[in-house]
């Protein structure tokens, strides 16, 4: 024990060494390019406060002393395992509607503006799912879809006129044939080398998006997008119907609501599909999935080019809210947020990526009075949290009949 305390320990103070050289420089800059000794100074006693804490917590756990708290843990959540399964599933999926549904009446304008947030990282997530949680390819490139979806529809809509419904269909297609143009030549790789592809995909998408003047005007973006929509029924003089836009928050909330729960639907009903067994086989060994049959290379690409399609639904919903698209929207940073919101909730866990979202989109939101210190509080919370959840918030539930699927 006293000799992996040593080794834990040498390498802990290696490793802030470095780092402390390496970001100093980068630690209480003003706005004139001026360093502040006494500022640095406090930040890097919080850094080294809450790198000690993880790195106590660490060994604790390693030498067995955190039982008297894991324990309780798994009493908590064996109890609300019981007291979730004393109701049937389409009770708490009713209730968790309804409060949804209601949510709006009661939030505010930056409430509503934060779960609109929330269902369109939540669309995001499920489609990534696809890709990482349920074939186990690493995609570090996935917002270059979103882009793709939102462009599509802002072009459409500026250039041509076109409606939004009629768009729709259109920026998944885009997206889905921009999955199918990245995985055909690249899925044939594993490991690492998929992600550096990806990643490099996802730069040459925002590249061309920021480059191609004639067509996206660069990185000034593209203005005056028509927000969504609809026709209502009205019965005055016989039946008409009146064309409106959307331009509440609320109802552009109930689009994104429903576009979330189209998302987690058809992601679900793909998960316990032919082709969702076909993508579990591939991710727990794409060798021995091979040699059973399974068409490795095919159930690959459908997995990019369905994760692609919601993406794409998800960038036209973008765009219709914001009205303006830029490719400043779609940075590798987006890319990572949301593979962390998959990780972080529960690889192939629909339940856990929504929980996921919510822990990365609304949580920084609650603590935005910390200001700079709350991405640090957040950060040491999440490494806290991996060292205890490893599989995630939600892990996935491996269904091994057709009888636990269909109470499932």
């Amino acid at each position: 024990m006293i000799h992996e305390f040593k080794k834990v320990w040498k390498q802990y103070t290696i490793g802030m060494l470095w780092l402390l050289g390496l970001l100093w420089p980068l630690l209480g800059i003003h706005a004139d390019g001026t360093l502040t000794f006494q500022k640095t100074v406090t930040v890097w006693t919080y850094l080294l406060a809450g790198s000690l804490v993880c790195l106590m917590i660490y060994v604790m756990k390693a030498s067995g002393s955190l039982k008297f708290i894991s324990n309780p843990m798994s009493r908590v959540a064996d109890g609300a395992k019981s007291a979730t399964a004393a109701f049937p599933t389409w009770v708490w999926i009713a209730l968790i509607l309804g409060v949804a549904v209601v949510y709006p009446q009661f939030a505010g304008r930056y409430g509503t503006d934060v779960a609109i947030n929330v269902m369109l990282y939540i669309c995001l997530g499920l489609g990534l799912n696809c890709v990482v949680g349920l074939a186990g390819m690493l995609d570090l490139g996935y917002i270059a879809f979103y882009g793709v979806g939102a462009y599509t529809y802002a072009l459409l809509n500026v250039t041509y006129g076109l409606a939004f419904w009629v768009c729709l269909p259109f920026a998944a297609l885009f997206a889905c044939l921009a999955g199918c143009v990245v995985g055909y030549p690249t899925l044939r790789m594993r490991g690492d080398y998929l992600a550096i592809v990806t990643l490099g995909f996802g730069e040459i998408i925002r590249i061309i998006l920021n480059n191609w003047m004639t067509l996206t005007n660069g990185p000034n973006g593209i203005l005056g997008i028509n927000p969504i929509g609809i026709y209502i029924p009205i019965f005055e003089n016989g039946l008409t119907f009146e064309h409106i836009w959307v331009k509440k928050l609320q109802l552009f909330y109930y689009f994104a609501l429903g576009l979330a729960i189209f998302a987690a639907i058809a992601v679900r009903r793909l998960n316990y599909s032919r082709v969702g067994r076909a993508w579990e086989s591939i991710r727990e060994d794409e060798t021995a999935a091979e040699l059973m049959g399974v068409n490795t290379f095919i159930y690959k690409l459908l997995a990019y080019a369905m994760g692609a399609s919601f993406a794409g639904l998800a960038g036209a919903f973008f765009a219709a809210r914001m009205k303006f698209v830029s490719p400043e929207s779609f940075t590798f940073l987006e890319s990572a947020m949301v593979l962390c919101m998959v990780v972080l909730g529960g690889m192939g866990s629909i339940p856990g990526i929504i929980l996921g979202v919510i822990a990365l989109v609304a949580l920084p939101e609650v603590f935005r009075e910390f200001q700079s210190y709350r991405m640090l509080v957040f950060g040491a919370t999440m490494v806290i949290m991996m060292l205890f959840r490893p599989s995630g918030l939600i892990p996935a539930k491996r269904v091994g009949t057709r009888s636990e699927e269909k109470e499932g």
